[in-house]
């Protein structure tokens, strides 16, 4: 049986407490959990998955509502002159090795190895940290460091009555409450994410440079980047796939994916 909704999610964000409202709200919707490398966002939609938990900056042909940011934090030995300090300034990393300067490092595990191997430092978002539990190191705060963005991602082609619904779990949207502009895709409220995403025109074509996030989706677009066509002629898929948790065991409504 194929998923109503399948939510790919990059290390270090934890979709349960939405997996929680949605099965609350939709006891006979299917949902499916995709755990996915942090480079696999564009692989992972254009695949099996029809909304993504990924870190930005994304690519500009995908949709995105920024959600929360996370902090950086500086992980160290405890026994590290540094571990006895409440934040790390760049003033202090300038007196020890970096390993890594961040935002994320290429390679989590390996960077804290060489930390534990008291290499030096590592520069990471503190979710991060807290996934790889290692017992010998401990993380602190960087001071004045911009974190890295969490965001909710989807592709145009992927859009559906589903995806809305899912939008309002994760913003918080009651069940007995009704989608204003601002919930739907292109909605008006403006955000500050940096020029990461751009707003669309008439035709959907054209995009710039501004970001939406609260109150709509931030969307951006690029003639070479953006992607064409749905995923109606990809074959179904079934519940069996690996590294795909499915819950429940009905939809709300269809989504775009496969043969749904």
């Amino acid at each position: 049986m194929t998923a109503a909704l399948t939510i790919a999610f990059v290390p270090g964000v934890s979709p349960a407490k939405w997996v929680r409202v949605w099965r609350e709200r939709f006891p006979d919707a299917e949902l499916g959990l995709l755990p996915i490398g942090p480079t696999e966002v564009d692989d992972a939609l254009t695949g099996e998955a029809d909304m993504a938990f990924a870190r930005m900056p994304v690519g500009a042909h995908l949709n995105a509502i920024p959600l929360w940011t996370e902090t950086a934090v500086v992980a160290m030995p405890k026994d590290a002159s540094l571990a006895s300090s409440d934040v790390v300034t760049e003033a202090d990393l300038a007196d020890v090795h970096v390993v890594d300067a961040g935002p994320v490092p290429e390679d989590v595990s390996a960077a804290l190895d060489l930390v534990e191997a008291n290499v030096g430092v590592v520069v990471l978002p503190q979710s991060l940290f807290r996934a790889a539990s290692r017992k010998d190191l401990v993380a602190k705060p960087l001071d004045g460091a911009a974190g890295t963005r969490i965001a909710l991602v989807w592709r145009d082609a992927d859009a559906s009555d589903t995806t809305e619904e899912f939008i309002g779990v994760v913003r918080g949207r009651t069940a007995n409450s009704s989608r204003n502009a601002a919930d739907r895709p292109g909605g008006t409220t403006n955000a500050d994410d940096a020029g990461a995403r751009g707003t669309r025109d008439g035709s959907g074509a054209g995009r710039g440079s501004t970001a939406r996030a609260g109150g709509g989706k931030a969307t951006a677009k690029q003639a070479a980047g953006g992607k064409a066509g749905g995923k109606g002629a990809r074959k179904p898929r079934g519940s069996g796939r690996p590294g795909t948790q499915r819950l429940g065991n009905g939809k709300p409504k269809r989504g775009s994916k496969g043969n749904r």
